[in-house]
């Protein structure tokens, strides 16, 4: 069974008392931010109190489930930030917060009057993540920049999929997700620097740096093979045997032997010791070398026999092969249940919602489930009380529109 969990506002967590204001869209801020207020920092959203952040409108079946999912914990200030009013409100915000996190094209936060300048005048201590396509500088900085693009541009695409057949883009936000981990991993470093006393500092964050980051050596690589990265399928270029195999009830396992003495496990355990002495597969230079008959050996075992008979044999051999499960087999897994790697929340709109559990597990200071994510506008008039805004000045916001309220 996935374990269902209960929001509990008062639960004790690491980051209580760090201010985080996002005033990013859609997907790389608010990873960003997820990371933190699932570790306990107060995490307000300002919204756009006619539409609210984008990821709103990506609807299954009537239900923001990203939004559900990626705005846990998290508090929503529905503000209009055109108007000067709007402009007050969030100068106040910020001179009581510690992070600020924003994704418009380079110069907009200072077009609005919010430059890293003005702001550490007032708050020396806050720290800025800027996330933007391509940097701060440099010749791309004004492209607009989405995920897309430089997962192309960062070489990904052309090394995925198979070398017959176009480049292939992920099927999900994998740049945007990969910056906001970077970006929370970068708050926590300036958030002790200025925990030791330092100042509050601009993080440049672009999406297309982390990405290439995560390509490991190709640059390297290139330069002193002159090879480019090629698309090879479910294959590696570095190991051998490594790729997806169909079984004979139609089912596939992925499998790989990164290691010496797992390749020789596998040998054994598709019954051909030999191929260990065998001069084309003795190494893993050797097995790359003759992929196409390393791969063909594997392949034609694993479709003699069913998922079950060949995951029998793989798991008493200590194989590292696994099922290449769809989502409701994930769903079904019992490690997955066992572990609570999936949690069933609760939910005003649709009873409950299935999402990821808190990431990392902290054994003396972890995380929790504190709220779900907010209606538009739900905590527009607390959070103004809480930085000492009356109530008169809240209700006349609220009356010309700038501030919406749930």
């Amino acid at each position: 069974m996935i374990p269902k969990i209960e929001f509990d506002p008062n639960a004790s967590v690491p980051l209580s008392g760090i201010r985080v204001v996002d005033l990013s869209r859609l997907v790389a801020g608010n990873m960003v931010s997820l990371q933190l207020a699932d570790q306990g920092a107060e995490v307000i959203k300002i919204e756009d109190p006619k539409v609210g952040d984008p990821l709103r409108a990506w609807r299954v079946k009537g239900l923001s489930l990203h939004w559900k999912v990626y705005s846990r914990n998290k508090k929503s200030l529905a503000l209009n930030l055109r108007p000067q009013a709007g402009k007050d409100v969030l100068h106040d915000l910020l001179a009581t917060s510690h992070v600020l996190i924003e994704n418009f094209r380079p110069g907009t936060l200072e077009e609005m009057g919010f430059s890293p300048a003005v702001l550490h005048e007032r708050n020396p201590g806050l720290i800025i993540v800027r996330i933007t396509g391509f940097g701060q500088d440099g010749p791309y900085r004004d492209r607009p920049g989405f995920g897309t693009l430089v997962e192309a541009m960062s070489g990904f695409a052309s090394k995925n999929g198979f070398e017959d057949r176009p480049p292939v883009l992920p099927p999900l936000a994998m740049a945007d997700m990969i910056s906001g981990l970077y970006g929370a991993y970068a708050i926590m470093v300036a958030l002790r620097v200025v925990e030791r006393g330092g100042k509050g500092q601009v993080i440049d964050l672009p999406l297309l740096e982390p990405m290439i980051s995560v390509l490991g050596p190709d640059a390297a690589i290139y330069t002193v093979s002159g090879e480019k990265p090629r698309r090879t399928g479910s294959r590696s270029l570095t190991t051998s045997p490594r790729n997806v195999y169909e079984t004979s009830d139609h089912r596939f396992i992925a499998m790989s032997a990164s290691i010496q003495a797992m390749a020789e496990r596998v040998f054994h355990a598709i019954g051909k010791p030999e191929m260990i002495t065998d001069p084309r597969f003795r190494t893993n230079t050797d097995r790359v070398r003759n992929i196409d008959a390393c791969d063909a050996a594997v392949a034609d075992f694993i479709a003699a026999r069913t998922l079950a008979e060949n995951m029998a044999i793989f798991e008493a051999a200590e194989v590292t092969a696994n099922p290449v499960f769809e989502i409701d087999q994930l769903l079904a897994d019992p490690h997955v249940q066992g572990r609570g790697v999936l949690v069933e929340a609760p939910d005003e709109e649709a009873g409950s919602v299935l999402m990821h559990n808190i990431i990392p597990r902290l054994s003396e200071t972890p995380g929790r489930f504190r709220s779900a994510a907010p209606n538009l506008g739900q905590h527009s008039r607390s959070i103004l009380e809480s930085i000492g805004i009356d109530a008169a000045r809240i209700d006349a916001l609220t009356a010309d529109g700038t501030l919406k309220e749930s």
